[in-house]
């Protein structure tokens, strides 16, 4: 039965991804500050997808569409960019990972008891279930948050983990992922964050010392988007009356926070990836993370909210590069981080770069989230790029675009390790901001 349940899933997919029939995409690697400005000029002329940023001698990850395809190649000739093909075809990769996951979906039991597997991609249906049954059967730490609606109606549902329900003066920690709908290696980080926090606890500490909000998809309408139709898609799902946003909808909510907000590293045009919308916090989903941040402003030390692909983890100002007045404390958590991550990383993920977010990608970006909470007075906020590069010594996952599903585990268990230092460090430096 499970084959021919697989048969007709392979069967099906063959008429999924039709859009990205033609799109390539490519390494590329400058190897100065002076090529990596030209590429960064080059987004717009080109419509450039960086789904994993490019920095100074470190290879990123672009989308390039068929029409750009002979241009694109032209200027990094010209510029002497190194670049090297990542795959021919984004469709056929697509359908790949189709079948992959849902192999491994066949192969293993999904969620059962509240417990959430951490050896595929799961729907939005299946991490809304996951979060039900936690504040269900934790309801002494527990409290499900689910007021705030999407653009398309869905609940925003996140939880607040706490001994004392937020009762006490503790220091907030606050994680959130899935803002960009595409990036679905980010949401398994903060509900496995949830599962050692409530159901594997090993590290009492944070929960003694600590309250904790955890909002694992900031963006479900693009998330089921993503899974449903359009496997690349980044932005919310939100329209607003004109005949250019029905084309085109959805607006990038990392772009969409009222600081610096549509200044630089964005493109004011609907059908653009980052086109920031109308006005900051346009977005239902951005704008509850906003009214997150000023709720808990007084008590809230460590903000991080999780992305992919690169292995980094950055830190404000990224819209013109300067660096906050705390910018040393930043900094060196920011390290501590990516050294428990980097001790535990398999030898095939590049070890984590901490910096400056506009310096470390050689592009200033406006209105995000670790900028405008920086902004609003949290001492410590990061945006992490998880990792999803292929094994170049052995090829091991070259038959997928995506991080292989195996891998999704090993993410979540080093990842976790950067939130305990964090957490730990924020709580000795700012633990006590509010008294």
């Amino acid at each position: 039965m499970k084959f021919l349940v697989l048969v007709l899933f392979v069967t099906a997919i063959h008429a999924k991804h039709e859009i990205y029939s033609g799109w390539k995409s490519f390494f590329v690697k400058p190897v100065s500050h002076d090529q990596l400005s030209k590429l960064t000029t080059k987004i717009q002329e080109f419509d450039l997808d960086f789904i994993s940023k490019a920095a100074v001698n470190r290879e990123g990850i672009v989308l390039v569409k068929p029409r750009y395809q002979v241009d694109f190649l032209k200027f990094l000739r010209e510029e002497n960019i190194s670049n090297r093909i990542h795959t021919e075809n984004l469709k056929q990769r697509f359908d790949i990972d189709d079948q992959k996951i849902e192999a491994r979906k066949l192969a293993t039991r999904s969620l059962n008891g509240g417990r959430l597997p951490y050896d595929n991609y799961q729907t939005l249906d299946v991490i809304y279930e996951y979060l039900d049954k936690i504040a269900e059967n934790y309801p002494e730490t527990v409290t499900l948050v689910s007021s705030s609606k999407s653009f398309e109606g869905r609940p925003l549902k996140y939880l607040k983990i706490s001994k004392d329900k937020f009762a006490s003066n503790k220091p907030v920690i606050y994680i959130d992922a899935g803002i960009h709908a595409r990036e679905w290696i980010s949401p398994p980080t903060v509900t496995y964050a949830v599962h050692k926090l409530v159901e594997n606890v090993t590290e009492p500490d944070l929960l003694d010392n600590f309250d904790w909000i955890l909002f694992p998809v900031v963006n479900p309408d693009g998330y089921v988007y993503s899974f449903e139709k359009e496997r690349m898609w980044r932005k919310t799902r939100s329209t607003d009356g004109s005949i250019l946003s029905w084309i085109c909808p959805g607006v990038d909510g990392n772009r969409n926070f009222n600081f610096e907000w549509n200044t630089v590293g964005v493109i004011d045009n609907k059908c653009f990836n980052n086109y920031p919308g109308s006005k900051p916090f346009s977005e239902p989903e951005s704008r509850t993370v906003g009214e997150i941040i000023e709720k808990h402003l007084d008590r809230m030390v460590l903000f991080i909210t999780m992305h992919s692909y690169g292995s980094m983890i950055l830190y404000p100002w990224g819209n013109n590069g300067s660096l906050s007045h705390n910018a040393f404390s930043v900094h060196t958590v920011g390290i501590d981080m990516a050294d428990a991550i980097n001790k535990l990383s398999l030898p095939h993920f590049p070890n984590y770069v901490v910096g400056n977010a506009m310096l470390t990608v050689g592009y200033g970006s406006s209105g995000a989230a670790e900028d405008y909470a920086h902004y609003r007075g949290v001492p410590l906020t990061y945006t992490f790029e998880l990792p999803g590069f292929e094994n170049k010594d052995t090829d091991e996952y070259l038959d997928g675009f995506n991080l292989d599903p195996i891998y999704i585990h090993q993410v979540c268990v080093e990842t976790w390790e950067a939130f305990v230092i964090g957490a730990r460090r924020a709580g000795d430096l700012y633990g006590k901001k509010n008294l």
